[in-house]
């Protein structure tokens, strides 16, 4: 059993994702980072950080206590050596996966993740913000396209992995860094293979439903006051 305390975010998503394709037992502690919940001192103790995602392993591998993992590409790493899953048995393959793994969390989700505060939620429209963090994420989603521009299912090769679940959150919010995916054939047509995936599908469902909750929760709390 693993608790997953998240919000639908692209860094939530990727969680989701290896959740539902491994089928692990769990239950969603949804984090509302709107009401600022993930300043809550009992959030505190398990992300030191106070950002989602974070888990709860209520049955590790070792030990009888519950171990708390915060970080989405520490998390992936967990849940794929727990599971014994999604992230290739071959030396090379794995290491692949791994690099681009750490690509993603150094370098793809920061900037894709500039690009959307700065074109989306930021108070003032900075060009020059606008402009480098928008050209450094059409950057980064060409050296994923090239990457993948050989044939290749997936970013390690055949298998898919833990480097397609955490950089397709990000490339799925392509439309809100200001890409389009035509621009990148090789990107759209991964990104189309992973949409179909049931359990995609399944994981971007629980995301609607934790976000129509809480706009239920927050309409009717607004009409009783």
């Amino acid at each position: 059993m693993l608790n997953l305390h998240y919000w639908p975010t692209a860094n939530g998503n990727k969680i989701a994702l290896f959740l539902e394709e491994a089928a692990l037992d769990y239950r969603v502690f949804p984090v509302r980072l709107s009401k600022n919940e993930q300043f809550h001192s009992d959030f505190l103790s398990i992300s030191p950080n106070n950002r989602i995602p974070a888990i709860v392993d209520l049955q590790p591998a070792s030990g009888t206590q519950a171990f708390s993992v915060f970080e989405s590409g520490a998390i992936l790493l967990y849940l794929a050596e727990k599971s014994g899953r999604f992230l290739p048995a071959d030396p090379r393959a794995r290491s692949v996966a791994m690099q681009w793994t750490f690509w993603q969390v150094g370098g793809l989700g920061p900037m894709a993740g500039q690009s959307y505060h700065f074109l989306q939620a930021a108070p003032e429209k900075l060009p020059y913000a606008i402009d480098r963090y928008v050209k450094e994420t059409t950057r980064l989603y060409g050296v994923l396209n090239r990457h993948l521009d050989d044939g290749r299912d997936f970013i390690a090769g055949a298998e898919y992995s833990i480097a397609d679940m955490a950089c397709y959150p990000w490339i799925a919010n392509h439309q809100r860094q200001r890409q389009q995916l035509s621009d990148f054939p090789a990107l759209a047509r991964w990104a189309a293979r992973i949409a179909a995936r049931p359990a995609t599908q399944r994981a971007y469902a629980l995301a609607d439903s934790i976000i129509g909750a809480a706009a239920a929760r927050d309409q009717a709390l607004a009409q009783a006051a």
